[in-house]
């Protein structure tokens, strides 16, 4: 069976993105990194994926390099009809002290939308994210990387009527920023948020009323030493082990009961894994529950790489 099969349930339920009715589960393409051994393996977790229900991918051109989109080009077929969402605002660079380097500049977001198409082997890629700086975990622009976001929008809403690009939407942005840049339209918003980081309480609330989905990332948190996880906190655990259900299994469903416009990309490397994911989509959360796990106090998701 394919996505497109009517058989087929959607994990999570039905959620829109870039205009489509996808999955509220897709999945996170970044950690098939971590198959760069075995090829084979990362074909046959991605076409698990598209049989689970998956219609929307998240990736990026600098996800090893271009390996992970070159895996993406060779295991999705038409007929699946996936939602492919990439990024810009960063290019790979293999030798530096992390993988990526940011990439801000219009003609770089350019160059970064091109390699995208190249690697993906798309003439028009559905939904291409915007990296930015604003907020969250993550490097921080200086020097030239300061570009403001009207220069930025300029390209790609230049992009999207070339047809190079579906939709457009922002990464590590704020209220203000969303703001700035709705007139643009905007499909989605992605930032790290999760039970335990919850700064951007007020963002998610402007994102529903604006019918923009909010596709958080790091859901279970713990991505960079010193950030809080999910599964760590004691509430958490117990509602797991009184449901019957995984820590990060509680940590996903609640993000699906918190907000009608949240889409989950959990990522991972691991068949298990990406079948306890999506059967997340199916775990209830009675009200005790739900209101025991909205009083976990919420920590800070900031933190800056250097």
């Amino acid at each position: 069976m394919t996505s497109t099969d009517p058989a087929t349930p959607r994990p999570g339920g039905a959620g829109t993105l870039a205009g489509r009715t996808v999955s509220r589960v897709g999945y996170g393409a970044m950690q098939l990194e971590r198959l760069h051994g075995d090829r084979a393996a990362a074909i046959a977790l991605l076409r698990r994926a598209v049989e689970l229900g998956v219609d929307h991918v998240d990736t990026a051109q600098f996800y090893g390099n271009g390996f992970v989109n070159g895996l993406l080009r060779e295991a999705l077929r038409p007929e699946d009809d996936v939602v492919v969402a990439s990024k810009v605002g960063a290019d790979p660079d293999p030798g530096g002290p992390i993988p990526l380097r940011l990439a801000q500049r219009p003609e770089q977001l350019q160059a970064s939308v091109e390699d995208n198409l190249r690697g993906l082997g798309l003439d028009r890629i559905p939904l291409v994210n915007l990296r930015r700086t604003d907020s969250g975990p993550g490097l921080r622009a200086e020097g030239d990387q300061l570009v403001d976001l009207d220069d930025q929008l300029a390209v790609m809403t230049a992009l999207r009527d070339e047809g190079k690009i579906g939709a457009i939407g922002l990464s590590s942005v704020t209220a203000d920023v969303l703001r700035r840049a709705l007139p643009a339209g905007i499909a989605c918003v992605q930032n790290a948020y999760s039970l335990v980081g919850r700064d951007d309480e007020e963002l998610l609330a402007l994102c529903a009323a604006e019918d923009v989905a909010w596709v958080p990332f790091f859901p279970l948190g713990g991505a960079f030493p010193g950030l809080p996880k999910v599964t760590d906190e004691p509430a958490v655990r117990a509602a797991a082990e009184a449901l019957g259900h995984t820590p990060a299994q509680i940590g996903l469903a609640w993000l699906l009961h918190h907000a009608p416009n949240v889409l989950l990309i959990p990522g991972t490397a691991s068949v298990d894994h990406l079948e306890a994911n999506m059967a997340a989509g199916a775990v209830t959360l009675d009200d005790a529950t739900l209101a025991t796990l909205d009083a976990v106090p919420a920590r800070s998701m900031d933190a800056t790489l250097r």
